[in-house]
């Protein structure tokens, strides 16, 4: 398995290098430092570091809160600030560039690996959310039967074209009801413990009926899955 890929951000030469060293001693790959926000921003694009260590007082136009949001919006690389800044004011301003973690200058290896580990499991986390959205608006993009995501309450919160189609509501109306507004077989109550029970098997397999818009029935074959 290859070691992490780490951009290093810093306008003090001396700093830097101890960021490296630091780096690389702590088993990370260190693909590279600048001290410029513009360089920075070139250097994701073209080496595509796994995460980059940014300091917020740089060399150049750009300080490292903007050059942070940059390069969030053109690569959504993880950020993790280290500096000697820890204003409140400034602090507020760092976040809107969502940074992974915030280090305050001096801070030690120990410290610096659990910024860095916790940032790497937080990419890998949102990249796997990320992908099980896409797959799922696939599924309900592609699907000819009826699906739709409720959260543990019943509420719809996405539907897709063949379940609009099949109880005659647009998506938009689908998503301001519940299953129990559907739902004609079951009162609240048992629809609640059925979603316990989903929460506990894994998934459900029944018959129901389900009321249309336009008030009619349809008899549906339900799988659920947690």
């Amino acid at each position: 398995m290859s070691r992490p890929g780490i951009l290093v951000v810093e306008d003090e030469a001396i700093v830097a290098r101890d960021i490296m060293r630091q780096v690389t001693d702590l088993g990370y790959n260190a693909v590279a430092n600048t001290a410029y926000g513009e360089e920075a921003i070139e250097l994701v694009g073209r080496l595509h570091p796994d995460l980059v260590l940014m300091d917020i007082q740089l060399a150049g136009a750009l300080d490292g809160i903007q050059a942070a949001q940059q390069i969030r919006e053109q690569f959504g690389t993880p950020i993790v600030f280290l500096t000697a800044f820890a204003s409140p004011a400034v602090m507020q301003r760092a976040k809107s560039a969502s940074p992974f973690g915030y280090l305050v200058k001096p801070f030690d290896p120990v410290q610096l690996c659990a910024a860095v580990e916790m940032a790497l499991h937080q990419q890998e986390v949102e990249t796997r959310l990320r992908q099980s959205r896409e797959e799922l608006a696939t599924i309900l993009r592609t699907a000819m039967d009826g699906f739709w995501v409720c959260d543990l309450t019943g509420r719809l919160l996405e539907v897709n074209e063949a379940a609009c189609a099949i109880l005659g509501y647009s998506r938009a109306e689908m998503l301001q009801l519940s299953v129990q507004d559907i739902e004609m077989l079951e009162t609240p109550e048992q629809t609640r413990a059925r979603i316990v029970k989903i929460q506990r098997e894994g998934s459900d397999r029944f018959e129901s009926r389900h009321r249309t818009r336009d008030g009619r029935v349809v008899d549906v074959e339900a799988s659920l899955k947690f």
